[in-house]
């Protein structure tokens, strides 16, 4: 999940201290250094929300809780949940993280779907 965003955000900072490091007049090496700040905010942005996401599996519901400020819980009771599925893109399964769909719910971007998926599986009625 983070790859592509800290990848964008590498190339703007790099851009940015090509920028601040040349020998132009003055308005340029500060828009790069504003570059490098812009980067390293879209970068830690996108770090702390995948950081603050959690998913919590008990013995009769499955939920996924988002968000630091404003927390958005989404749950659906195991008995409810029917079929459970883990979708792994090729990345997927050499970075260890994957989709899980539980009846109505979808959480993207969970390390180690396959032992969560064996946990619900064991769980649900």
């Amino acid at each position: 999940m983070l790859l592509p965003t800290l990848l964008c955000a590498f190339v703007v900072a790099a851009a940015g201290g090509l920028l601040a490091s040349l020998a132009l007049p003055l308005p340029v090496p500060l828009l790069g250094v504003a570059l490098v700040l812009v980067a390293a905010v879209y970068a830690l942005r996108a770090v702390w929300r995948w950081e603050r996401t959690r998913v919590i599996v008990t013995d009769d519901q499955l939920a996924v809780v988002r968000g630091t400020l404003r927390r958005r819980i989404a749950a659906v009771r195991l008995e409810r949940v029917g079929a459970v599925e883990v979708d792994q893109s090729l990345l997927g399964r050499l970075l260890g993280y994957g989709t899980l769909v539980a009846g109505p719910l979808e959480i993207t971007y969970v390390p180690q779907p396959r032992s969560v998926y064996g946990l619900v599986e064991s769980l649900a009625p």
